[in-house]
Order: structure tokens, then sequence, then C-alpha cells
């Protein structure tokens, strides 16, 4: 079985991460998986690029980009909330392509795969399974769709553009989206034969997925992210602090991508903590934050109660190993997760996750088992929660952490987020005989 896995990047974003971990996952599991990308940044062997020339991919980033700042009155604001799929490479002249036996997608935006290229991959007669990691597939533009429910009928009047209305850039992708899987939807009579798969990383995002009018009739099954369960691993807890140089009774760790992106929540962060101190439930002198990613205004740190370090972006595991070993519990306050890769990344190394309810990480947290589930966009709820979670991780020690890792290992263990996708290719394959 040969499967062709496709991102936008190898190595940077969640969606890169897990696609990347996925392809290494079906390597060491017996199948014969490459991944192609329009950012190669490894010299990995089972990583190939799109093709198209370096000016060619910049142009589609940029044509892309230049749309949308002309659909949005010269107005830079929410520029990369929104995809329009309006340019692209096109991979299925490309040998890895015409060698697969299936196709699965993961994040294509920003230039890698235009809608044209998309129709074309669904008309070429291979199977296709389409990864979710954020919400672009079931809506027309966005990324995250946050309390609007426009795509459950058709969007349009969408938010993130400054003069929205019927016929707005929302409305015309979603118009072309549809006539773009409308063709492919009416050619199968049998569900069971239906060529297109989409995955969802959480209930939470599958449940979004089916209220969809874009995708709601496809196939959409749920397959979590997974992890390398060797790269992730408990490191002792005096060691892991020594080499960050860290010296708190309470360590937290918060951390993304980017930490000042306003769906990432910081401010909550940073008033729950305001908010431990100045009720004297903890004192900020027994407290340090660990911060990871990058960061674009850095004046988010301005306001924090407590002493933190700032470690920028880490890309290299058993650094991020330390990280989540040194700290009691990790946070995260986004605004919305389609899953939580940070979370299953702490608990691997024995850390007790605190999050907000109504997302992706009611999926890996049992609200006061193995986390905390504050009430969504709540800071006093976060401040109970974390209270909590420092409280645990205190009194049940080494024998938490142990447990935290077994149900990593069990839940999302590379060779079982691996074998779940065998079953759904040899499922398809089989259907398609």
């Amino acid at each position: 079985m040969r499967i062709l896995i496709v991102n936008t990047s190898e190595c940077t974003g969640g969606a890169a991460v897990a696609a990347s971990r996925l392809c290494d996952a079906l390597n060491n599991n017996g199948v014969k998986a490459k991944m192609m990308v329009r950012d190669k940044q490894t010299d990995d062997i089972t990583v190939v690029t799109c093709g198209g020339s370096k000016l060619k991919k910049k142009w589609c980033f940029y044509w892309e980009r230049f749309v949308i700042w002309l659909n949005n009155r010269l107005s830079r604001q929410n520029l990369f909330k929104v995809s329009i799929a309006n340019a692209g490479i096109d991979i299925t002249s490309t040998p890895e392509f015409q060698e697969a036996d299936i196709i699965h997608l993961h994040w294509v935006n920003q230039g890698l795969l235009s809608l044209g290229g998309l129709q074309k991959i669904l008309k070429s007669g291979k199977p296709v399974v389409w990864t979710m990691h954020d919400m672009w597939p079931l809506t027309a533009i966005c990324h995250h769709a946050y309390d609007c429910e426009g795509y459950e009928t058709g969007c349009s009047h969408c938010h993130f553009l400054r003069h929205p209305g019927k016929n707005d850039l929302s409305a015309r992708v979603f118009r072309r989206k549809e006539k773009m899987l409308e063709t492919l939807h009416h050619s199968v009579t049998n569900i069971r034969h239906q060529p297109l798969r989409f995955v969802a990383v959480s209930e939470w995002l599958a449940d979004k997925a089916r209220k969809s009018a874009l995708i709601g009739h496809f196939p959409i099954s749920v397959i979590p992210n997974g992890l390398s369960l060797q790269q992730f691993t408990i490191i002792d807890r005096t060691d892991a602090r020594t080499a960050l140089d860290v010296k708190a009774r309470f360590v937290i760790a918060f951390g993304a991508a980017r930490l000042d992106d306003p769906i990432k929540g910081f401010n909550y962060l940073t008033e729950a903590l305001r908010l431990l101190v100045s009720d004297g439930r903890v004192n900020a002198s027994d407290m340090h934050l660990l911060l990871f990613g990058t960061v674009r205004d850095a004046s988010i740190f301005n306001d924090l109660p407590i002493r933190y370090t700032n470690l920028g972006y880490i890309n290299d595991t058993y650094r991020l190993s330390e990280v989540y070993s040194a700290a009691n519990i990790v946070v995260s306050s986004s605004l919305y997760e389609t899953f939580g890769q940070t979370l299953i990344e702490a608990m691997a190394c024995g850390c007790l996750p605190v999050s907000f309810d109504g997302s992706g990480q009611t999926d890996i947290i049992t609200h006061e088992k193995n986390g905390y589930l504050a009430r969504r966009l709540s800071a006093e709820s976060l401040a109970d929660g974390m209270e909590w979670a420092m409280k645990k991780s205190e009194s049940e020690g080494i024998t938490l952490s142990k447990e935290l890792r077994r149900s990593v290992v069990r839940r999302y263990g590379e060779s079982v987020v691996a074998n779940q996708y065998l079953n759904l290719y040899q499922s398809i394959l089989s259907r398609n005989d």
C-alpha cells in the first residue's frame, strides 16, 4: 500500500507536525508512505516537494493574499484568517502522485493547492482522505468560524470581511467549493463507495463538519493526532528545572505556534494568574511560567503577575520534554482548539493539562480525572482549574505522571493512530475493488 500525504509545510505548524508524525508512523507500521510539501525543511528522504519553481510558489502565495486584500477593500485585517485557494501547484503529474494508492490531504492552504487543483485530484480516480486540522474544508474561507454557523446553510455576510454581504468573497468561494464537490458527490450513488473521505481530529470538529452544507453528506471519521512516545518522555523534574534554570514550587507551561495570536487566549491566562495571586490562593513567588512559541507583540507579557521565561520557538522534542517535565501543569486558554497537540505532548511527559471546555480538548481531558476543563472563556474558572491541577500534581507526584503517560500511550501512540488509518485505507481500497 502506497500513501501520499500532502501538506503545505514539512515542519511549521500543528498540521505539519501531525502529518509528519503520521508519515513516520505509517512507515514504521509496514506502509510505504511519502509526504509531499511546498516547503521542505529537512533532508528526510520520505519528504518530497510538490514541484513548481520558487517563483511559481511565491506567486501562488502572494496572489491569493493580494486577491483577499483587494476584496477586503485594501485592508490587512484578518488577511491570514481566511484562504480562498485561487492559485496553487498541480501535483497530479508527479511520480509520487501517480504511484500512490491513496492521496491523503492535510493542511493544503497558502498556495499549495487551488480549488482547481483539488478538483483535479478528486477527478483523478484515486481515493482521497482529507484530514481536517481546522475548519477551512467545511467553510467557505475561514479557518476558524468562532461562533458563526453560516457554513451550515451557505456562507455569506462573513464577519472576517470589512464589507460583508450576500455576494461577498465568502459567498463566491462557497459556490466554487460547492461546484468542486457536487459532481463527485452526485456521481456516486452508494456512500460506501465514495472516493472522498473526511477525517476530523476530534469529535467536536466532526460535529461541525457533519453540519456543514459543503461536506456534511460525505463520510466523516474521527481519528486523533498521534505522538511518538520515543520523542516525548518523562525527564526527572529536578533535572529538567535545573536545565531550564527554574526554581519555583509550581511551574506552569504555556505554548503555541504564535503566543500572541488572539485565538490562543493569552489574556485569559494572564487574568487567571492575576486572580490566583490577588485572591491569595497561591503566592506569586511560588509560581513560574514557561512560555514557548513565537511572538510578534511582546507587550502581552507586561501584565503577567508572576515570573516567566520566554523560551521562544522550540523545534527540538527533547527540549520540549524538558519544558513539560519541569512543569506541574500545562495550560491551554485557546478560544477553540480542533485537537490540542500540546496537551497530549505534555501528558506524555507527566504534565497535567488545564483547558477551556467546548472544543477539541474535550476528547483528551476527562474533567477532574486526567485534567481540568474550565468553563469556556471564563478566567475565573480557568484559575480554579489551575489551582486544582497544581494541588493534584503536588499531592500525587510521580504516580500521576506515570498514569498520564500511560493514557497517552493507550490512546495516541503512533502505532495506535497508524492502525486506525490503516483500517480506513483498507476499507476504502476494498470498497473500490
